[in-house]
């Protein structure tokens, strides 16, 4: 009994030396009011600016308004489980997402939380989704294209690695699709492509991955998404995070496009939460810091400089205007952001021609310095004839009958042209093919075509050259120029399929 008694002791003894309370301080915060997503909370004297709040039932808040008495805070998830007089702890970390390779392929929330299902991320690498831009010295000038694909913005409005880009116009004029078909051309380019959805209805970004997933892309693709029924917080924030995680990417080297999808939605969601956390109102009822949401985040596209490894984050934005205004406050904001604008036309769409980009209004500030050599030779004349031939039609409705033979002449090239640079979706071309046909469109090998049938041309040249020339094809894409023995060729070649081609 004795040696049982000693051997409790000895264990109590044990305990005792073991024992040692480890003192911990924590900024501790009551929640004062509640409402709509946002908390007001009392006492976090310490909190900073973006600083993650951790609530009951492992929901997390921003902070994003630091008042004398209070905090206001955004709840990043179930706002209607939190009730006043929950305790609320500052975690002293900003909001962060998981970056690198695993992630890639993966659709995601802008918390880097998987949404498809495949899994937890494989990843222990992690970055703030805010960051000051690069700055000047640290970039290099924009002189490498970014293929898209697409006829009409690779001979017109061309972008280059590095460059910020806008697409914008109505509802339905095809916006989304020419930035998931430049998607698609990259595929084989080395070119890791994010894709970030504001506010789009599940159906559709459901839809952009199958799409995605049909044409082998999703191997270089993240998908990031905040759907119409996230908190305006999520939404609000996912751009940020898209943006970090292209950022590793970009300085580890990479080249990387990233669409944004579509900041109208994004500027909405900043607004509600503004008016919500009572900031003062501006035009339109946003706040006048509005400008800045956008500019802090697409400054951060670049392309750095040899010495930082040359990577390069080419960022397509995506505006929706209403009714064709672009002289709407968010428009007028992003367009001074960006370097150039696709603006796309209602009634162009309507009309058929798609890409329904108007030639007129759209413009790439820095492309043409980054344009292939080859697509300049054939593209110099391209924009200057199809606005000259807008120009011209506007007026021939009014007496076809009354038009000299030059001017008949050059709206037949203009009608050509423009069924030239019509192209279904999904269906990027090469440097080659895009080279070849519009090769023959400008020199005037098509003016005996008829207008209806120049779309079952290009389809039969296509085909012809690929199977019997294909050595242009490659050569050109290969040398970026059509030099003088691979323009006689291809002149030969075009001669050849007109003469014994019934399209």
């Amino acid at each position: 009994m004795a040696a049982r008694e000693q051997d409790i002791v000895a264990i109590i003894k044990e305990e005792i030396q073991q024992f040692g309370a480890e003192v911990t301080t924590a900024n501790v915060g009551t929640v004062v009011e509640l409402g709509d997503g946002i908390a007001r909370v009392h006492g976090l004297s310490a909190a900073k600016y973006n600083e993650l709040l951790q609530f009951p039932h492992d929901i997390m808040g921003l902070a994003l308004n630091l008042e004398e008495d209070n905090v206001g805070a955004v709840i990043l998830g179930e706002y209607n489980r939190i009730s006043e007089g929950d305790e609320v702890r500052a975690t002293g970390r900003v909001v962060e997402v998981p970056v690198g390779d695993p992630i890639i392929g993966r659709v995601l929330d802008p918390l880097g939380r998987p949404r498809d299902g495949k899994g937890p991320i494989k990843t222990e690498k992690s970055r703030p989704i805010e960051r000051v831009a690069p700055g000047v010295t640290m970039r290099e000038p924009v002189d490498t294209p970014i293929m898209t694909g697409i006829k009409a913005v690779d001979s017109m409005i061309p972008i280059g690695r590095g460059q910020r880009e806008l697409i914008i116009g109505d509802r339905f004029t095809g916006k989304s699709a020419i930035a998931i078909d430049a998607i698609i051309a990259q595929k084989g380019e080395n070119v890791i492509c994010i894709y970030v959805a504001v506010g789009q209805k599940t159906s559709k970004v459901a839809q952009v991955v199958a799409t995605l997933e049909k044409y082998e892309a999703m191997n270089h693709t993240i998908v990031v998404t905040a759907d119409a029924s996230d908190p305006a917080p999520l939404q609000y924030i996912a751009p940020y995070a898209g943006c970090a995680m292209g950022e590793e990417f970009m300085e580890e080297g990479k080249d990387v496009l990233i669409v944004y999808d579509d900041l109208y939605k994004h500027a909405w969601a900043y607004r509600q939460l503004s008016l919500l956390l009572r900031r003062p109102p501006g035009r339109e009822a946003y706040p006048g810091d509005v400008f800045y949401l956008h500019s802090r985040l697409l400054e951060r596209s670049a392309r750095l400089s040899s010495e930082l490894g040359g990577g390069s984050l080419t960022a397509l934005p995506i505006i929706e205007t209403q009714a064709g205004d672009m002289s709407a406050y968010i428009p007028t904001n992003v367009i001074s952001i960006t370097d150039g604008q696709i603006y796309l036309e209602p009634d162009l769409f309507n009309a058929g021609i798609r890409p329904a980009a108007n030639v007129g209004l759209s413009v790439s500030r820095v492309g043409g310095s980054a344009q292939r050599k080859a697509m300049r030779q054939v593209a110099g004349t391209l924009r200057l004839e199809l606005a000259q031939f807008r120009e011209l039609q506007a007026f021939a409705q009014f007496g076809a009958a009354d038009l000299d033979k030059a001017t008949r002449d050059q709206l037949d090239r203009g009608r050509r042209i423009t069924e030239i640079l019509k192209q279904p979706q999904y269906a990027p071309m090469s440097l080659g093919q895009q080279v070849t046909i519009l090769y023959a469109v400008t020199k005037g090998y098509l003016d005996e075509v008829p207008v209806e049938k120049v779309l079952a041309y290009e389809e039969s040249f296509h085909r012809f050259m690929k199977t019997s020339y294909p050595d242009i094809e490659r050569s050109i894409t290969e040398d970026k120029e059509i030099k003088p023995d691979t323009e006689e060729a291809l002149r030969k070649a075009i001669s050849e399929f007109n003469e014994g081609s019934a399209y």
